[in-house]
């Protein structure tokens, strides 16, 4: 049962977060407009059809991408607020204690975690879809697909395929291989001069193909000019450029991460670090909540501008320790759900310390 209290200190917390995401997001989207303004008056939209296009995308996008900083900076600055204005001084002194104190913060943790951790798999794929459609088709160079590069993948326990190149624009490769293995010994092999997508029959087409089917020492040869085949992937399962994965809702990612982990594919890390960035931010909502609770109850010289200070300082420091943690994953050979994981396992030990500690 919550008290005049809890819901005094929860209104608090969630006016001060929506009223920040406000402001911030009306910055962000304002430095954006002057970057892009370029653009804007080259694709000759009207602002209603890039709002529509755009900023219906754009927006979600920033609001996630620093959801934890808004919910940080707005704890400590009600927080150091009450504060100032000497407003613990007698909850505590009427007996309660530090512990219960916090429940309106956990339950304000709680909730805006929640939030983004159901955001992050539906809502924000959505939007990142809508905003980097538009960024491909009227803002050149932020996506590159991977054109003009090879493709080689196994695509069930015993078949791999390849090709030398693959056009994700024309949907076509060249120099493509079929082989089937089983044990050490290559039972089936198909070699094609071309492949390309067939949007009609909704099957590859191949062009100069030759079939070899292996026998121990028989083997039976198959020329075909032209032939039709359907494959387990299809043409979005050979495009990929750095927003792929932030396109996909949660569940489509863990069907990529699936086909993409059986394939042996390259892009497997950023895929899998995508999806731990999915669930460890939304805790990192709530440790930072803790965090920033903890260090403003006290009432200190310099009020609200050095507590201020000091969750910015925090804030560089978290974020720096993401940061690392992602590249030494993508880049190097740590686990990307432990990578993701690390800031908020260092800062949570933080947040107990500081829990531990607070009464006194």
């Amino acid at each position: 049962m919550l008290s005049k209290i809890d819901w005094y200190i929860l209104k608090n917390f969630l006016r001060t977060f929506f009223f920040s995401v406000l402001l911030l997001t009306l910055i962000s989207t304002i430095v954006d407009i002057s970057e892009h303004t370029d653009d804007f008056v080259k694709s000759g939209l009207t602002s209603k059809q890039i709002f529509l296009g755009y900023y219906i995308g754009f927006i979600p996008h920033i609001i996630a991408l620093l959801f934890p900083l808004f919910v940080f900076i707005s704890v400590i600055f009600f927080t150091s607020k009450m504060a100032n204005r000497s407003e613990f001084i007698p909850v505590l002194s009427s007996g309660i204690s530090l512990n219960r104190l916090m429940r309106p913060y956990w339950i304000g943790g709680i909730f805006l975690s929640l939030l983004l951790l159901v955001s992050n798999a539906f809502i924000i794929p959505r939007a990142n879809t809508i905003r980097t459609t538009f960024e491909v088709k009227y803002m050149p160079n932020l996506l590159s697909s991977q054109s003009g590069t090879g493709v080689y993948m196994r695509i069930d326990s015993f078949t791999y395929v390849g090709m030398r190149y693959y056009d994700t624009t024309a949907k076509m490769g060249g120099t493509f291989f079929l082989e089937t293995v089983k044990g050490n010994n290559v039972v089936y092999n198909l070699r094609a001069d071309n492949i390309s997508w067939d949007t009609t029959k909704k099957k590859w087409k191949l062009n100069g193909v030759v079939e070899r089917e292996i026998n121990g020492l028989d083997e039976k040869v198959t020329f075909n000019f032209e032939a039709y085949r359907k494959f387990p992937f299809e043409p979005v399962d050979l495009y990929f450029d750095r927003f792929t994965q932030t396109r996909m809702t949660s569940p489509e990612l863990l069907r990529r991460i699936k086909k993409e982990r059986l394939r042996g594919s390259e892009t497997i890390k950023e895929l899998e670090m995508e999806n731990a960035h999915r669930v460890a931010t939304p805790f990192s909502v709530l440790v930072l909540t803790l965090i920033g609770a903890l260090i403003s109850f006290r009432k200190i010289r310099g009020g609200s501008g050095i507590h201020l200070a000091i969750g910015l300082m925090i804030c560089a420091i978290f974020i720096l320790f993401d940061r690392f943690s992602t590249i030494f994953s993508t880049k190097g050979d740590l686990n990307p759900y432990l990578a993701a994981w690390i800031p908020n396992i260092v800062f949570g030990y933080i947040a107990w310390r500081i829990y531990v500690k607070a009464p006194k």
